[in-house]
C-alpha cells in the first residue's frame, strides 16, 4: 500500500484560489476594455411610431399631431426620416397621454389599483438550463414596456439576472448589497428599500445578487437551532416580510430563484403569490422537474407544522427552449399537457438563435436592435416571448379581476 505522504498530492483549494484570482483579473481587464470603469449599461434600442401604436394603443395620427404641435416628448429623426423614440420617452409619453386622456389613464398607466394585491411571481426549477433567468428577464422587460412598476430580485448566487442588468456581481457589489442583507439574522440587516437599485430600464428596479447569497444557506440552520426570533420571522417568512415594506412602490415583483431547493428558494416560494415552473420538454428535464416537485411536496408537509401555507394565486408550467419540429419534444409536451391540463401555459418559449445572440450581448430580446441578429429570427422570438408574457399578464389581471 502506498504511503499517502509519498503520493504526488496537490492542494486543490490553493490551485482553485490561484485560478479564480487569475480569472477574475482577466475578466476585469476584459470588462474595462469594453466598458470603462465609469460606464453604465444603457437601453440603446429606439422605438418607431408603429412600435408605439402597438405598445400604447394610440393611432399613429395622434403621435404625428403631437409632434407637429411640439407637445409631449419629441422624437428624433432617423436616417430614413422616420420618427424614433427612446425607451425613456415611451414612459414619458404614457404619462403625457394619460393626463391628456383621463378616461384612458388606467390603460396607459396600468398600476395596481385599490384592493389589488402585489403580485410576486417566482420562476423556479432546480435544474440548470431550464430558462428561469431568461423567462424572468423577458417578463420584467415586457412588463416595464407595458407601463408596470416592476421589482426584480436575483436570489441566485450565480447572479445571471444581475449580470444581464449590466452589474458585474464580483466587481460592482460590495458587502451587504444583495437580498441577503434584507433577510439576514443579525444586527447587520438592512431594509430592502436600501438595497433596491434603479436600472437602465425605466420602470424596472433590481435587488442584485452574488455569492453572498450563500450566507443565508449557512446561517439558517444555526438560527433555527438557537430558537431566537426577530420581526422577520422564520427563514421562509423573511423575504415576504421584507417585501411587505416596499410593496406600495410596485405592481409586480419577479423572483429569479437558484437552481437548488435551499432555504432561499423556499423563502421565495412562500413569498410568491404566483409560481412559474420552467421546464424543457425533454425526458431528462421532465424527470428532473418531477424530482423538484416531489421535494417541494415533501418539504411543504414538514413546514406546515410551522404554520407555512403553500398557496398561490396561480401555478403554471412553462415549456421552454421548445423546438416544434422535434418529435421527442412534441411527445413530452403532450405528456405534460395531458397530465397537468390548464396548469401548463398555452404559450411556449421557442428555441431561437435570437435568444442565444441576445445572451452573448447580455441583452433581452426586447433590447435587441435590428441587425444584431437576423430579422426573421428576432421577429419569431419576440412573438413567442410576447405570447408567453401576455398570457402571464392575463393571469395577473384575472387575479386583480380586471377586464383589461
Amino acid at each position: 500500500m502506498l504511503n499517502p505522504t509519498s503520493r504526488n498530492v496537490r492542494d486543490t483549494a490553493s490551485k482553485i484560489e490561484a485560478y479564480t484570482s487569475k480569472l477574475s483579473a482577466e475578466l476585469q481587464d476584459m470588462r474595462e476594455a469594453v466598458y470603462p470603469p465609469t460606464a453604465m449599461k444603457t437601453f440603446a434600442r429606439t422605438f418607431s411610431t408603429l412600435d408605439l401604436v402597438r405598445l400604447l394603443k394610440v393611432p399613429e395620427s395622434t403621435l404625428r399631431q403631437l409632434t407637429i404641435e411640439g407637445k409631449g416628448p419629441q422624437p428624433e429623426r432617423a436616417d430614413n426620416n422616420r420618427r424614433t423614440y427612446t425607451v425613456e420617452q415611451v414612459k414619458e409619453l404614457r404619462a403625457f397621454l394619460a393626463a391628456l386622456r383621463p378616461d384612458e389613464a388606467g390603460e396607459l398607466l396600468p398600476y395596481r389599483r385599490s384592493g389589488e394585491k402585489l403580485q410576486v411571481i417566482a420562476t423556479a426549477n432546480f435544474k440548470g438550463g431550464s430558462s428561469k433567468t431568461t423567462t424572468s428577464i423577458h417578463l420584467a422587460h415586457f412588463l416595464g414596456l407595458q407601463g408596470y412598476r416592476v421589482l426584480c430580485i436575483d436570489l441566485d448566487p450565480q447572479a445571471s439576472m444581475t449580470a444581464l442588468f449590466g452589474i458585474q456581481p464580483e466587481f460592482d457589489l460590495g458587502e451587504n448589497e444583495t437580498a441577503y442583507a434584507a433577510m439576514r439574522y443579525d444586527n447587520e440587516r438592512r431594509s430592502l428599500s436600501d438595497i433596491i437599485r434603479p436600472t437602465y430600464f425605466p420602470g424596472v428596479d433590481l435587488v442584485p445578487g452574488n455569492l453572498e447569497l450563500m450566507d443565508f444557506e449557512f446561517d439558517t440552520p444555526s438560527h433555527l437551532t438557537s430558537r431566537s426570533r426577530d420581526d422577520l420571522g422564520l427563514f421562509f417568512e423573511r423575504l415576504g416580510n421584507a417585501l411587505s415594506r416596499v410593496e406600495d412602490r410596485y405592481d409586480i415583483v419577479i423572483l429569479d430563484t437558484p437552481p437548488s431547493l435551499g432555504y432561499s428558494t423556499l423563502a421565495a416560494l412562500y413569498a410568491a403569490t404566483s409560481l412559474i415552473v420552467t421546464v424543457h420538454p425533454a425526458m431528462l428535464d421532465v424527470a428532473s422537474c418531477n424530482q423538484f416537485l416531489i421535494m417541494i411536496s415533501d418539504l411543504s408537509e414538514v413546514l406546515r407544522q410551522f404554520g407555512a401555507r403553500f398557496e398561490h394565486d396561480f401555478f403554471r408550467f412553462l415549456l421552454t427552449r421548445v423546438n416544434p419540429n422535434d418529435g421527442p419534444q412534441k411527445y413530452m409536451s403532450g405528456v405534460m399537457r395531458r397530465l397537468f391540463g390548464d396548469d401548463v401555459l398555452v404559450s411556449e418559449a421557442l428555441e431561437s438563435t435570437a435568444i442565444a445572440g441576445a445572451a452573448v450581448a447580455k441583452k433581452s430580446l426586447y433590447e435587441l436592435e435590428t441587425g444584431e441578429v437576423g430579422r426573421e429570427a428576432l421577429k419569431r422570438a419576440l412573438e413567442s416571448a410576447d405570447r408567453v408574457n401576455f398570457e402571464i399578464l392575463g393571469l395577473v389581471h384575472k387575479v386583480w379581476e380586471r377586464s383589461v
